[in-house]
């Protein structure tokens, strides 16, 4: 069968308080970029939910730029790992790997012939490089700092010139290639986060903790003066961008606010006021064609109007931890997909266009571990904070009267007609109508995983770390045991009634996934084999006829119910979500995973095609969700 990736909806930024965040610019002017995890994430700067993801580094990324030509990315990680790849092709094929510095790297710049590379960061014996791109020979020697280099930047026009901004409070001047050392800058009294040269090459600034600014001359490095007087900002200021035209910069810091400047009058045109929590700090900022971009703590992206300074012509959302579950749900012929989060956060996303939000008010405090709809229109989640929320997705508004607080920490929740809800905790099985507790099973012999409730809203069939389900008949507000229960080969980790409740489909720890058929009372349909790990997430086709799985071997199955051989296997390839992640909804698995070991499959959805959409195992399409 073939398969494309049709949308990619990305992960936010992944910040850190009191640390500057890089953000790349397509020198076309179309995307930008920044990092996530081990993962490095480019956006169409007018439509940010167009997003590409490149998945293959083994460690935590830190960096990414846009050579000048615009045909490679350089992009650094944590251990001090350089990789430089092709941006015109799908695959991203790698070009050339090095590994500069000991440390993690912070900044990158290039020549503007896309030639010599500078790489800065922390080290032990030295914490910056320039050399040659394509050889990784040596153009020059960048000592001078005692502490990490924070920031690099290199004049984009000849004779070139190379400024370093660094945490022993000064920065530092080259001329070249190849790039000999000239003098220190020392107007700074705290760390220096970050320094940029103006596209004419005329000036360059540098901006640190103290909130100061300071300009110098492009060519010789000489004090032009600073901006804003004694002070640019009441905080620290982790990042600076030009204009286009090298006659403004927008400046962003932890007063939370950008300020756009008049560099010739060093005053302050505008101010952009971004929130007062502390999630609003302004961390990073992109000056890119029109588009003036700032990025909050929150990892939200802001997208800034100088005509509005109070509010941002949009502010794209989204996660910055990793996912956790998901869930869809169709409204008004449209699907949208619900998304938790290891932070307790809750994003939604609209299947076709990838447009998102997030609900407004207090939400969980915690992991958010499962999530299903239910008949009324509820959002029901489960979380690590000991809650079971129902949240109108109409409203898309928390409401603090719809909590149920459990005596236990919830692992898994189902819905059901008639307004039940079935919760699994530790220890404990907890029966729910209308959003209230009705009925407790206790002292259970076993520890439960999962439970899921039948269509009809008859039986509640709970999976156990016994290797058993066990079927309980709902009677009115209670369950009672009828002391039958359901064989597995092992600990079962996800199981799902088919929509029409013909078929109760089971995975377990030895890699076995059985389908019972309710009617004939719950005799083996099929079982089925493939996957070479744990296996630990199900979801069925809207046919009934279908059913997928992943698993920790990152292969995605899809089985036919009366036939166990007439499978789809989706090796090495898959759809990604959210936050160290990102997420696609496609025909299948698209964005190639290299053999690393750190991606963990978390949850597959079945979505709903449109009327002009190609049907995919029975009239869905399948996304996969993982963490990076």
């Amino acid at each position: 069968m073939p398969y494309e990736l049709k949308h990619v909806f990305a992960s936010l930024p992944q910040m850190e308080r009191g640390v500057a965040k890089v953000i790349g610019g397509d020198p076309k002017g179309n995307n930008f970029l920044y990092t996530n995890g081990k993962c490095v994430i480019i956006r169409n700067i007018d439509n940010p939910a167009i997003a590409d993801i490149y998945t293959e580094h083994a460690h935590q990324v830190t960096v990414a730029k846009y050579a000048p030509s615009g045909f490679y990315i350089a992009s650094g990680d944590a251990s001090g790992k350089l990789r430089i790849w092709d941006t015109t092709q799908k695959e991203h094929l790698l070009k050339y790997e090095y590994t500069p510095l000991s440390g993690k790297i912070k900044d990158i710049a290039w020549t503007e012939d896309s030639k010599r590379i500078a790489v800065v960061g922390d080290g032990r014996e030295k914490f910056g490089v320039v050399f040659l791109w394509d050889s990784g020979s040596s153009v020059g020697d960048l000592s001078g700092h005692s502490k990490l280099i924070n920031s690099v930047d290199i004049k984009q026009k000849r004779p070139y010139r190379l400024a370093l901004a660094s945490d022993d409070t000064c920065g530092s001047f080259f001329e070249g290639p190849p790039f000999k050392f000239k003098f220190t800058l020392r107007d700074h009294s705290q760390f220096v986060n970050c320094v940029r040269f103006s596209p004419d090459g005329s000036r360059f600034v540098t901006a640190g903790a103290d909130g100061q600014i300071f300009v110098y001359d492009g060519s010789k490095g000489e004090l032009i003066g600073s901006l804003g007087g004694e002070k640019a900002h009441k905080g620290g200021i982790y990042a600076v961008s030009w204009s286009p035209d090298s006659s403004q910069l927008i400046s962003a810091s932890g007063d939370k606010t950008v300020k756009l400047w008049d560099v010739g009058a060093a005053t302050a045109v505008t101010t952009f006021n971004l929130g007062s929590e502390v999630t609003d700090q302004q961390l990073g900022c992109l000056w890119q064609k029109d588009h003036l971009i700032s990025i909050s703590l929150s990892g939200y992206i802001n997208y800034l109007d100088k005509n509005n300074p109070d509010r941002p012509l949009r502010t794209v959302k989204g996660h910055t931890k990793s996912i956790q579950c998901v869930t869809v749900h169709k409204s008004e012929g449209r699907s949208y997909i619900y998304s938790g989060s290891h932070d307790g956060h809750i994003n939604y996303w609209d299947a076709e266009t990838g447009q998102n939000g997030c609900f407004s008010g207090k939400g969980h405090g915690n992991q958010v571990s499962k999530m299903v709809t239910d008949q009324a229109g509820h959002l029901v989640t489960c979380s690590m904070d000991d809650t079971l929320r129902f949240t109108d997705l109409t409203k898309k508004e928390y409401s603090a009267s719809d909590v149920v607080k459990m005596d236990f920490q919830p692992k898994s929740v189902s819905t059901s007609v008639g307004g039940l809800s079935l919760a699994v905790c530790i220890g404990q099985v907890v029966l729910l109508k209308d959003k209230k507790k009705v009925f407790t099973l206790d002292n259970l012999g076993y520890e439960p995983e999962v439970g899921v409730v039948h269509p009809g809203g008859t039986t509640a069939a709970v999976g156990g770390a016994d290797g058993k389900v066990h079927l309980y008949s709902v009677q009115g507000n209670t369950l009672k045991d009828e002391g039958k229960t359901l064989e597995a080969t092992g600990p079962i980790t996800d199981m799902a009634y088919s929509n029409d409740g013909a078929y109760l489909a089971v995975l377990d720890e030895k890699k076995v996934a059985k389908v019972f058929i309710v009617a004939d009372g719950y005799s083996v349909k099929n079982e089925f084999y493939g996957h070479h790990a744990k296996p630990v997430t199900l979801a069925w086709s809207p046919d009934n006829e279908h059913f997928a799985t992943g698993g920790m071997d990152m292969m995605v199955y899809i089985w036919t119910v009366s036939d166990p051989d007439q499978r789809i296997k989706l090796p090495g390839q898959v759809c990604v979500f959210g936050a160290e992640a990102t997420v696609s909804q496609t025909f299948s698995p698209a964005v190639r995973l290299g053999p690393r070991r750190h991606y963990r499959l978390i949850g597959l959805l079945p979505l709903i095609c449109g009327k002009n959409e190609p049907a995919v195992w029975g009239g869905g399409v399948l996304a996969c969700v993982i963490n990076l």
